[in-house]
């Protein structure tokens, strides 16, 4: 590959640090791809002669079955795989081989090759998040009049619904497929033509190889096509605000495994046992997919750091464009499907929750709401009125819908005995019928129009 510009080949040093056919083999497909697209493009400009470029073809369509067949081979000495399919072209062929390189450069074909291999991941990630979606919206459905505690600071705030719980996560995970959708459009332009740095002298057809390959469109630039990785971190930022929301609700789901809460049950299937205790049955795949997302978040980190200050064009650090991305989607995936799995498997203690719920007098803001709605009582007046009448229930034992009635008129003359039928937890959540709201009304309005857009038909 040198010529003759140097005297000696490269040291065992240099040749073990310089290559990156062990992970780059990863793209061979969209290499072979690229290849057959720019060969093609060669022929019908005039480039080189159609018995070239069919002898080129039927030549990586041989690579093709034999790489399917038993994998790519490692030769370090040929330092990565356009290197590797280059030189087993010129085995199978000859000499003619050499032409497919006309009019191209490692850099605009690895440029290529990682665009074509991100713009598939991101569409692997959304059709993920679709069956997590799928799988929130579906239990969200059964749910949606199924009370459990609402939290802030871990503590018990107001009532809500199960099904409004899990249709949090659900618009969190649209956002995230909205990510990954607007990142695949800015990917979607074609490098190949860019050569090294400058454009190439021959009178190539950019247009004919961005569409032969699914490309939108040719990249404008062709310093800024070889020397960016944008596509690949914006890849990483996507992914990794969705492991954070899948590391969200993989706590919430550990927590509620435990036995203080025990509001979900999780599949035997997803859950390991203990080498010493035998009654347990630890979380295992919630607990990592947990700590996958610091993984991810690494894997985005580690990118930009390596970006973060090289000059135009292109520079060998980007061999390590590569490898961040391909942890970061194989874990992205198994997380995906290990939450769609634990979602759809497990069993809700429904009882369990309601009687969570109950706790730490939820509906305290529903006393000073009534208040409001019929005394006209300023609310940070009728806020001090309900935690009065927290203290009062604390001091009796009880709830705040099971005071006595002079204790509560006690407190506050204008409270009469109607307002207890609005202290209790089916009355506090069906009341917050705001949009966006806990009452199951919003619920089912929410998971049928969740439904329409995920495709999924109208609930039975």
């Amino acid at each position: 590959m040198w010529g003759g510009r140097f005297a000696e080949g490269p040291s065992a040093i240099m040749r073990e640090i310089n290559a990156s056919i062990p992970f780059d083999k990863a793209l061979w497909r969209e290499d072979i791809r690229g290849s057959k697209a720019h060969i093609a493009m060669l022929a019908a400009q005039g480039i080189v002669s159609d018995e070239e470029a069919q002898s080129i073809d039927r030549g990586l369509d041989a690579i093709v079955a034999e790489y399917e067949s038993d994998g790519v081979p490692e030769d370090w000495s040929l330092e990565d795989i356009h290197m590797t399919v280059e030189a087993r072209l010129t085995e199978l062929i000859g000499p003619v081989a050499g032409k497919l390189h006309t009019a191209r450069s490692r850099n605009d074909q690895v440029a290529t090759d990682f665009r074509l291999w991100t713009l598939a991941a991101m569409e692997q990630v959304e059709a993920g998040l679709a069956a997590l979606q799928r799988a929130l919206v579906t239990r969200a459905g059964e749910h949606a009049v199924t009370i459990m505690p609402g939290f802030t600071h871990l503590q018990a705030a107001q009532p809500v619904t199960l099904g409004h719980h899990l249709m949090a996560y659900y618009e969190m995970f649209r956002r995230d497929a909205s990510r990954f959708a607007d990142a695949r459009k800015r990917a979607d332009e074609c490098p190949l033509g860019s050569a090294a740095l400058a454009g190439t002298g021959f009178a190539i057809d950019r247009e004919a190889t961005a569409s032969a390959l699914g490309f939108a469109c040719p990249t404008s630039n062709s310093l800024d096509a070889v020397s960016d990785r944008d596509f690949a971190l914006d890849y990483l930022s996507a992914a990794s605000a969705c492991a954070l929301h899948l590391s969200r609700i993989a706590e919430e789901i550990i927590v509620w495994a435990s036995q203080p809460f025990a509001f979900i049950r999780l599949p035997d299937t997803l859950s390991t046992g203990s080498s010493i205790m035998p009654q347990k049955k630890n979380p295992d795949a919630a607990e990592l997919v947990r700590g996958h997302a610091g993984r991810i978040i690494g894997a985005a980190t580690a990118l930009m750091v390596t970006m973060k200050g090289l000059p135009l064009a292109y520079s060998k650090d980007m061999q390590d464009d590569k490898p961040p991305v391909f942890e970061a989607h194989g874990l992205l995936q198994l997380c995906l499907a290990a939450m769609e799995a634990m979602i759809a498997e497990s069993t809700f203690n429904e009882a369990r929750m309601r009687e969570v719920a109950g706790a730490g007098h939820p509906t305290a803001t529903d006393l000073a709401d009534w208040l409001v709605r019929e005394h006209g009582v300023p609310f940070r007046e009728a806020h001090h009125v309900a935690g009065a009448a927290v203290k009062a229930a604390d001091d009796h034992g009880c709830d705040i819908a099971d005071l006595p009635l002079d204790v509560l008129q006690a407190i506050d003359s204008r409270i009469d005995e109607s307002v207890r039928d609005l202290l209790t937890l089916d009355a506090s959540v069906a009341a917050r019928t705001s949009y966006g709201g806990t009452a199951p009304v919003r619920v089912q309005e929410q998971v049928e129009a969740a439904r329409k857009a995920l495709g999924m038909g109208i609930a039975a």
